[in-house]
Formats: C-alpha cells, structure tokens, sequence
C-alpha cells in the first residue's frame, strides 16, 4: 500500500478502545521521596498507616473545666453544683494530680485530661467563685460522661491507614502524614511529557507574521495541560515536515521522557509525515483513527515500554486528544488509578443543527438551574477556533446522527479538570 492509500486506510477504534489500549503500556514510572513540604498535589507511592492512636492522651474539646461527671448530677439552676478548683492545665502541659471527688480543673481546648475526670463543663456553662479564699466553680447543668472529651484514638485508631496507594495529597493527607510522624512521603515521580509540534508553517511566538505562517501556540497549550495533570513537560524544538527531523525529535522524546506528544502531520495530507513516521518505525501502532471529532485522526504506538501519541495541529482537536487520552496515561504514569475522566448527564441548553458521523466533543459549559442539569456547547463545529477554549469547562458531547441534536436533548458531559 503507498502512502496516499494508507491514510486513508484506517480502521477507527472508539474512544474508550484508544484510552484502554493507551494505558495498557502506562506503568508507573518509579518512586521519589520529599518532604512534605513539597508534596502537595503528588501522588502516594506507599500505604501510610498510624504506628499511635490520635490523640494519644484524653484532652479537652473546649475551653473550661475538667470535672467528674457523677459529681455533676442534679445540678440545675435551682439547685448548682459546687465544685473546689485545684489547679489549671495549659496545651502541653501535663496535669500534677488526679482529680478527686468534689473537684474541678480549669483546661484549655486540647489540654490533656487529669486522671479521675470524664468530662468537661464549658467555660460559658459555668460561673467562677470564691468560697472561704479558695476558688470554686457553679454549675448549673450536669455533664454526663464524655461530654466535651476527645478520647484516646478517636480520631485515628492505631493501626488505621490514613493513606493509600495512588491517593493524591492534599491538606488533609498531608496534615494526617506529620500528624502520624512523617516528615517524608513516598509519591510517584512526576512524568517527563515531551511535547513536539510538527509543521514548516509554524513561528516562533515573538516571531513577526509572514503570510502563510502561523505562530506555535499548541506546544505552549500543551505544556500547560501536562502541568495541569501533574506531570513535567519537555518542549522540544519545532520540526518542520521532514521525516528524518521528526523522526530523529521524536526518538529524542522517547529515550529521554516517559511520554511523547506531538501535534500536526497525522492527516491525509501529502505533507502528513507522522502518519507514515508511525507505520514505518520499529513499534507497535496502537491505532490511527478514534470515531471522534474533532481529532479522529489522533494516533499512537509503543515501543521498547514508552508511549507516542500523536495529536491533531487543530487546537481544538489538539486540546480534546491531550483531555481524553494524554490526561489518563499521564494520570497511570503517576500511579494514579483512574481510567478517564468522569463524565455525567445534561439537557442541551441549546440546539446543535450539525449533522455527526462519529461523537463530537465541543468546549462548552456545564450549570444547574432549579435542580436541572444543563450543558451549553461553545464555538459550534469550528474546533480550529481557540476562543471557545475561554471559560470551558467541560466537553458536551454531541451524540452522532444525521439530523443534528435538539435543544433538551440528554448529552453526555465530561468536565474538564486543572
């Protein structure tokens, strides 16, 4: 088969087809350790478990006072109780004595519990007195046992995980980690993306326009996806359609980084050289068509255990291959176990008179009005427009069919993250 005839020649697998068989070649790339100070947003590596209950003492849950509740029985307003206050306990600091019968202890909010008291009075509960020179406490209220005490392990059992395996650390990991006694966390390395944008069309950004020129914007859009995603991106210089310059970029990528993007020369066309790049190498192609638009040409392969994607030059289809496809293996590459982004159900806001040979994902937006789901699309079928990438946040997926799509109709939404 020459050229010509093979990129026409291509068997189109669905979305969720190219997904699986992307990520059946993404393993995680390997293990790192950081301070937790820069773990923020990565992925754990390791089950993180509790070696100490937390809190490992028995402390008050407010500012008053540390009383033993049967001392507090039948207190009313009509009938207080009086209680001697022997002492003060700060955060920190460890009570001198047991708590007697008949006594009280001022403690602060996470003071730590004298022995002998199994509850605490709020301080805005009580009222302070002095009887015969000595401080005593009225109560008012009884506090049965427990009340306003945090008990040992009742926030964490020792034993209990607090992180898994591919759980991405936020605050609250983070403040579980040092509160377990970490200072380190093991996470998955962040992937190196590199990103090539292929075409003799293409300009430098701060290059002045020349007819027939564009400026390279893809490679930048690009870097900021895979940032987005968690991973490093690896710009590499602009190729233009010369096979034995992408080709030797492309190899570049691939010894170098864990995933390789480009974008442009995987159509029909004369100067598409991608296309051929990924039926002549020495790996395994993936697939060369997906029945989606924009993107159904969006192709990839795998050799020696790394992964080449292939995008459209289309920014629109160049964006939507990145969401569906990079985003994931990225994703997996991190450990993440996650297979695709999650997707929900809408009414179309608006009618979408295009007819569709295969699902359409179009940048748009997704609300909520008076309990009801609504997805408006943004730019129409014209995916080599980049305003309608301004203030998307999702793709409405137009169903394919020969009529276009109704307004109200019930379309699938797949929001859009980072």
């Amino acid at each position: 088969m020459n050229e010509a005839s093979r990129r026409f020649q291509r068997t189109a697998v669905g979305v969720e087809e190219a997904r699986l068989r992307l990520l059946a070649h993404a393993a995680p790339v390997g293990v790192e350790r950081v301070p937790l100070a820069a773990a923020y947003g990565r992925l754990a590596a390791e089950r993180v478990a509790a070696a100490d209950p937390v809190p490992h003492f028995r402390r008050s849950g407010m500012d008053g006072y540390a009383v033993r509740a049967a001392d507090t029985a039948g207190a009313a307003s009509e009938s207080p109780v009086l209680l001697r206050v022997v002492g003060a306990v700060a955060c920190g600091d460890v009570p001198e004595t047991a708590l007697a019968p008949g006594e009280a202890m001022r403690v602060m909010t996470g003071a730590m519990l004298p022995e002998g008291a199994d509850a605490v009075a709020m301080l805005e509960a009580v009222a302070e007195t002095t009887v015969r020179g000595a401080a005593h406490v009225v109560l008012r209220r009884s506090a049965a046992p427990g009340a306003n005490v945090s008990a040992i392990g009742s926030d964490v059992e020792a034993g209990t995980t607090v992180v898994e395996p591919g759980r991405r650390l936020g605050p609250a990991e983070i403040a579980l980690l040092a509160t377990v006694g970490r200072t380190h966390a093991n996470v998955y390395r962040k992937p190196r993306v590199a990103i090539l944008a292929t075409g003799s069309e293409l300009l430098p950004p701060e290059a002045p326009l020349v007819p027939g020129k564009i400026r390279n914007s893809n490679v930048y859009m690009l870097a900021a996806q895979t940032i987005a995603a968690g991973a490093e991106p690896v710009p590499l210089c602009a190729a233009p359609d010369d096979m034995a310059r992408i080709a030797a970029a492309v190899e570049e990528g691939l010894s170098s980084c864990d995933l390789t993007i480009t974008t442009g020369g995987v159509s029909v066309g004369d100067y598409d050289v991608v296309t051929d790049l990924l039926h002549e190498w020495d790996g395994e192609l993936l697939f060369n068509k997906v029945r989606m638009r924009p993107g159904s040409v969006t192709s990839a392969g795998a050799r020696r255990g790394k992964l080449l994607l292939a995008l459209s030059g289309n920014p629109g289809a160049c964006f939507a291959g990145f969401e569906l496809f990079a985003r994931p293996v990225i994703l997996a590459l991190q450990g993440d176990p996650r297979s695709g982004p999650a997707a929900f159900e809408a009414r179309l806001a608006e009618a979408f008179p295009k007819p569709n040979a295969y699902p359409r994902y179009v940048r748009g937006r997704w609300w909520s009005e008076s309990g009801v789901l609504y997805a408006a699309a943004g730019g129409g079928d014209r995916s080599s427009r980049m305003l309608p990438g301004l203030g998307a946040d999702c793709f409405v997926v137009i169903p394919p069919g020969g009529s276009g799509t109704a307004a109200g109709t019930l379309v699938t939404v797949v929001p859009l993250r980072g």
